[in-house]
């Protein structure tokens, strides 16, 4: 993970509130994203996902770490998106994070599926809860939830929704500069 390490050492902070919010490639697409980190993320998670039938992410960055993870397995993957088509079955998730509170919307997933969440980052947990929680209302099977970064509290996240979070790097903030742990 030397490359994710390093960029997010470089990484400027901006406050959102009370929020510290690391401005980064892979959580932001600022100023880009580099081929290669995203490369080593999803190699990395490759080494770790057990075998499932769908990957999951939700809009927007998780999509390029879902997208390459896609293209290098051959498994297909799904957006929970923040926009509502109406769509039979669709489910309405509310998302509430750090700084915000909106709706996401599942589309194209059901029980008995058995799916792999990735995401950019963790913090507060807000999408990470209410997403899992809504696919475990539905039935469908978590086998993992692998997470670029870990920012925030994961232990309490693990517990509140009972599943383990596989995160590749986990940071703080702290007199405006980010600390690896």
């Amino acid at each position: 993970m030397k490359k994710l390490i390093e960029s997010l050492q470089k990484a400027p902070i901006v406050k959102k509130g009370e929020y510290n919010y690391v401005v980064h490639p892979i959580t932001d697409g600022i100023p880009f994203i580099e081929p290669d980190l995203l490369e080593e993320i999803v190699d990395e998670i490759m080494a770790r996902m057990p075998p499932c039938k769908r990957i999951v992410t939700m809009e927007a960055m998780g999509i390029p770490i879902a997208t390459l993870l896609s293209i290098k397995t051959g498994i297909p993957f799904t957006i929970i998106r923040k926009r509502k088509y109406g769509l039979p079955g669709e489910r309405e998730v509310i998302q509430r994070t750090g700084y915000s509170e909106t709706k996401l919307y599942i589309n194209g997933l059901s029980e008995g599926d058995e799916v792999v969440v990735v995401d950019d980052v963790v913090s507060t947990g807000g999408t990470l809860i209410a997403v899992i929680e809504k696919l475990k209302e539905m039935g469908v099977r978590v086998k993992g939830i692998f997470i670029a970064i870990g920012k925030g509290k994961k232990e309490e996240i693990e517990k509140r929704i009972g599943m383990k979070i596989e995160t590749l790097v986990n940071i703080t903030v702290e007199n405006n500069e980010v600390k690896i742990l």
